[in-house]
């Protein structure tokens, strides 16, 4: 009987064979906090006088969801992670840096490993082929400093999606297809295992965003293959000796199977205040939108950032509709500026922030007024999210959002790209 792919990268990190269901020490190789859960983890490991990282080149502390601090309280949580940083030689995120999945996924995480946060999004490590997910501050601070964890050995489901997107829909509409699908809810403590010839085909950029989504239906992590769209990947980083193959068996046994058609998914908007909540844009369109904001871990990277330039380039915003762009990662932000994309953005009538997560969690930089509804490639649409919970949330892909910037009100890309 074979392995999925949980199963598989779990192995690698036990003393024991171990399948679904079961509990189990793991070995660790990747730990990050950001500056929202991380002074907690640090705050435990002071009171427990474990100030150590059994890993420091691989423990990472991101100062990214409130970035430059807004409140003199969270400029003092900065200078503790900072602090801890030079006390145990784990990284330091600075300002600017870029979102944490976005850049452990640039520069820390490698094909079979295992990846724990202090985020919900770690899951995005999954794209890698990384065994990546969240947890508590605790748990994240316990694995800093013993380089180990436990958890159950999770059940997975493998979504097997065939054929070919069509023009103007993309991995965000995909994945929010299949959050409609199978609800919220329907993935809970068990592994998403990404797999067919829509994924085969599918850049790494893209299958990120699918990842990076699998806890928004409960899932634990988000896995796919790592194949040669990984290695590719990797090797654009600079990465490509960190490549290695990893497959699930052919006769691995999983929990359920869901089948989809990629040419059946049309763009997808999801209404407040669920990510199941979705709609075909022929049912969204035309509703007022006061914000846009392009960005975030799901989609803030070059490849979103020009999809969303091709179809605002030459353009201005409505003007009753602002329009914020974040890339995720100073990487990404120098690419951007060295393209031009920057500029068509402000050309547009964007405001263009600090590699971060911006308005995304709702600390600071595009909180929302009293029944203001935003368009956004975020993530999470859930009530208060963007910092106000009389706020409306409303979830699309980078074209989605350019496009409704343009129109004032939810637009169809495919009618402009």
């Amino acid at each position: 009987m074979g392995l999925t792919l949980a199963e598989k990268i779990l192995n690698e990190h036990t003393d024991e064979n171990v399948r679904a269901g079961e509990l189990a020490i793991v070995r660790v190789d990747v730990c990050l906090t950001q500056d929202g859960t991380g002074p907690l983890a640090v705050r435990q490991l002071e009171k427990l006088d474990m100030v150590k990282a059994a890993n420091p080149e691989r423990t990472v502390l991101f100062i990214d969801h409130a970035a430059p601090s807004p409140r003199k309280e969270l400029a003092n949580d900065h200078m503790l992670l900072r602090e801890f940083a030079k006390k145990t030689g784990a990284k330091l995120s600075d300002i600017g840096d870029g979102v944490c999945h976005q850049v452990i996924h640039e520069s820390h995480l490698k094909p079979g490993d295992v990846l724990v946060g202090a985020d919900s999004h770690t899951c995005m490590g999954g794209a890698m082929c990384a065994f990546s997910t969240g947890m508590g501050s605790t748990d994240v601070a316990v694995a800093i400093a013993l380089g180990k964890t436990w958890l159950k050995i999770p059940e997975t489901v493998r979504v097997n999606i065939e054929g070919e997107l069509s023009n103007g829909v993309y991995a965000k509409d995909l994945i929010l297809h299949i959050i409609g699908l199978i609800t919220a809810d329907g993935a809970t403590y068990k592994a998403l295992e990404f797999g067919g010839s829509t994924i085969d085909n599918m850049p790494h950029y893209e299958r990120m965003v699918l990842s990076n989504m699998a806890v928004e239906a409960g899932a634990k992590t988000g896995l796919i293959a790592s194949d040669d769209k990984t290695k590719e990947w990797l090797e654009s980083q600079g990465r490509g000796d960190d490549f290695r193959a990893i497959a699930p068996d052919a006769d691995a046994v999983y929990e359920r199977v869901v089948e989809i058609d990629a040419a059946t998914v049309a763009p997808i908007v999801a209404f407040p205040h669920r990510v199941d909540n979705v709609k075909t844009i022929d049912d969204a369109k035309g509703e007022k939108i006061d914000q846009v904001f392009i960005g975030t871990c799901t989609n803030g990277r070059l490849e979103d950032l020009r999809v969303a330039a091709a179809i605002l380039k030459g353009k201005k915003r409505h003007p009753d509709t602002r329009l914020i762009v974040v890339p995720a990662s100073r990487k990404i932000y120098g690419q951007a500026l060295e393209e031009g994309l920057l500029t068509i953005f402000n050309d547009a009538g964007a405001s263009i922030n600090s590699s971060g997560c911006g308005p995304c969690v709702g600390v600071h930089q595009g909180i929302l007024g009293d029944g203001e509804k935003c368009l956004s490639t975020m993530n999470r649409n859930f009530q208060g999210r963007m910092g106000n919970t009389e706020g409306f949330i409303m979830l699309a892909s980078p074209a989605t959002c350019a496009a409704t910037a343009l129109a004032g009100v939810i637009a169809d890309p495919r009618e402009v790209l």
